[in-house]
């Protein structure tokens, strides 16, 4: 099967159970940005020069798949989603980012305040994935507007992972 398929060349996009929605809907527009983030934080894992970091992002890629699937599922869909299998976010996956900021800042001098990105390329990386997660933030808040059930508990695990690119930055940053 080709990857091209056309069936978006009259501007819808396919979510799962075969929906459709235009691709400037606002669930398709989180979906993107998540999509975004997460090709980001493949970037920022290739330029990790640290092991640690390297595990982490790859850690946040495998949520991130989690998050996309839930994402791409319209409401009515959700309780057929899950007796099918697939995951939700959870607060446990949230707690998981919470347990790499006490780990990071149990290590490391914690930098307040305004920070330069661009130290080095690892560092640089990481900080585009931040910026690109706030996006993926502020795209999921708006689809809140428009679907108030939308499981709370993704905001908060974007929100999380902010942080922990942020700290991550700051680590690639010394030597």
């Amino acid at each position: 099967m080709s990857i091209v398929t056309k069936t978006g060349d009259d501007g819808s996009t396919g979510l799962m159970y075969n929906r459709r929605l235009p691709k400037c809907h606002p669930q398709v527009e989180a979906c993107g940005a998540v999509d975004e983030l997460n090709a980001a934080l493949g970037l920022a894992r290739a330029s990790a020069r640290r092991p640690f970091v390297g595990e982490r992002l790859l850690e946040m890629q495998a949520a991130l798949v989690v998050l996309m699937g839930e994402l791409a599922v319209q409401p009515e869909d959700l309780a057929r989603y899950v007796r099918d299998g697939f995951a939700l976010v959870t607060p446990e996956m949230t707690g998981k980012l919470d347990g790499v900021v006490k780990e990071i800042e149990g290590h490391t001098e914690t930098r307040k305040g305004w920070a330069a990105p661009g130290a080095n390329l690892a560092s640089a990386a990481l900080d585009v994935a931040r910026t690109v997660c706030r996006r993926a933030e502020r795209r999921v808040c708006a689809l809140r507007e428009t679907e108030p059930l939308l499981n709370r508990e993704i905001v908060v695990y974007l929100n999380r992972m902010s942080d922990v690119l942020w700290l991550l930055a700051r680590w690639e940053e010394g030597d």
